[in-house]
């Protein structure tokens, strides 16, 4: 170890001596952020972070706008109804119908504390429509604790790293667990987190039919809405549209966050769409758990009402607004975000011109896409290692470990709270680590 790091190193050592984590490289998002924290405050030193997926951008000011109007109206003292507000509802889905040309009753469209919640809630759900059914498989690398609410609800799950089944590959692999008859659901992030890969035509075609042939529930996590700047999914109503599942089978549930495309993280507000199929259909199992053998039903009076009776009355007004203005061409959304593609191509270079190289690079047979998140490694380190290393050089990210990628000498780096007036610090810093980790 280098004493001259450009953080204290005694510090560091301290604080990652003193966490009770075993092993700080293979720390969870949160368990990261306290250690940042607390290096920062005896440092002084502010570091390059870039280990929590949170907005970099200000909210959308239609959203805020529309939300200080209902509370001026008074829904504060009122409880939603669990099924989200008439305008609301309408208004996802027209979205989804306009920025996806997916056809969906508005009863299905439902509002729920954050992606978050509406993930937990289909667990609760589309995992017990069969008795000889176990759990959910998980196309990975992907978001960690949605394999932690399967731990907590007792369920089981599968995993496979998806990049090492792109394209025709996809369809036998998948196909070796489903016929197992054990999986109730797929669940997967479409532009992924944390690879950024973002799925083809092909391959959702591949596991729509195939969710058609053993009658899996395809859970499509949207966490990052047309985010594959590679493309222009900015005109409502006009193709190209946001790649989904979709178009391929009627056993879907998609889970679209107003956190990051609409930079609305605060309020917990996101959307569960369940298809109209998926919605009327009877599962006799479920009547074990919910007091209605009716999918939607369950889902609503039974999981939603159990984990939160409703989302918050505010913020669903603030949707509402925000989806419409989407909706009638008024807002372009997605052309406010594209700041983050444009600081990961920056970001990507600073390290690759330092000899790290990008762990998840192609999407099959062209670059990756530039967006919010990007994947770096270091020659001779693993990803537990490199990331513990970075911390005494004022660089945060989480390992790959933990996202149930295969590449353990991998990190997963977040653009959004990277400012651009922190690039100059950032190269300084990754030659500084290049210059004392010589290649």
């Amino acid at each position: 170890m280098n004493k001259n790091t450009p953080i204290d190193n005694q510090i560091v050592s301290d604080v990652i001596n003193a966490s009770p984590v075993d092993n700080v490289g293979h720390s969870s998002i949160r368990e990261l952020v306290r250690i940042v924290n607390e290096i920062e405050a005896k440092t002084g030193e502010k570091f390059i972070r870039m280990e929590m997926g949170v907005p970099g951008l200000d909210p959308a000011e239609v959203g805020i706008q529309a939300e200080i109007e209902a509370l001026k109206n008074g829904v504060a003292s009122k409880y939603p109804m669990i099924e989200g507000v008439k305008e609301l509802k309408e208004e996802i889905s027209r979205f989804v119908k306009l920025f996806m040309n997916v056809d969906v009753n508005p009863a299905g469209c439902i509002p729920t504390v954050g992606s978050m919640m509406g993930g937990m809630a289909t667990f609760m759900t589309a995992n017990r429509t069969d008795p000889l059914k176990e759990g959910t498989l998980f196309l990975d690398p992907g978001f960690p604790v949605q394999k932690q609410q399967c731990k907590v609800l007792g369920h089981n799950y599968e995993s496979f790293d998806l990049y090492d089944f792109r394209g025709e590959k996809l369809g036998p692999e998948l196909e070796s667990y489903l016929k197992t008859g054990k999986i109730s659901s797929i669940l997967y992030s479409n532009p992924n987190n944390p690879s950024w890969v973002c799925l083809t035509e092909e391959e959702l075609s591949i596991i729509g039919t195939l969710a058609n042939k053993y009658d899996v529930i395809v859970i499509e996590d949207l966490a990052y809405f047309a985010m594959d700047f590679r493309q222009d999914y900015s005109v409502p109503g006009e193709a190209p549209y946001q790649p989904s599942a979709a178009n391929y089978t009627a056993n879907y549930i998609l889970l679209i966050s107003s956190s990051k495309v609409f930079s609305y993280a605060g309020q917990r507000v996101g959307m569960m769409v369940i298809s109209d199929k998926l919605f009327n259909r009877k599962y006799p199992e479920l009547k074990r758990y919910y007091s209605s053998e009716l999918f939607g039903y369950s889902m609503i009076y039974g999981a939603l009402y159990c984990l939160s009776a409703g989302t918050g009355h505010s913020a669903q007004f603030a949707l509402a607004a925000i989806l419409k203005a989407a909706n009638n061409g008024e807002f372009n959304f997605i052309e406010i975000v594209k700041e983050y593609g444009e600081k990961a191509r920056i970001m990507k270079k600073i390290f690759t011109d330092s000899g790290f190289k990008i762990v998840y690079d192609t999407d099959i047979d062209r670059p990756i896409a530039d967006g919010f998140y990007f994947t770096i490694s270091y020659p001779g380190f693993e990803g537990a290692k490199l990331l513990t290393e970075l911390l005494y050089y004022g660089i945060s990210a989480i390992s790959l470990d933990i996202t149930g990628s295969t590449r353990s000498e991998g990190l997963r780096a977040c653009v959004s709270q990277v400012s651009r007036n922190q690039f100059d610090d950032l190269r300084f810093r990754v030659n500084k680590f290049r210059e004392d980790h010589p290649v």
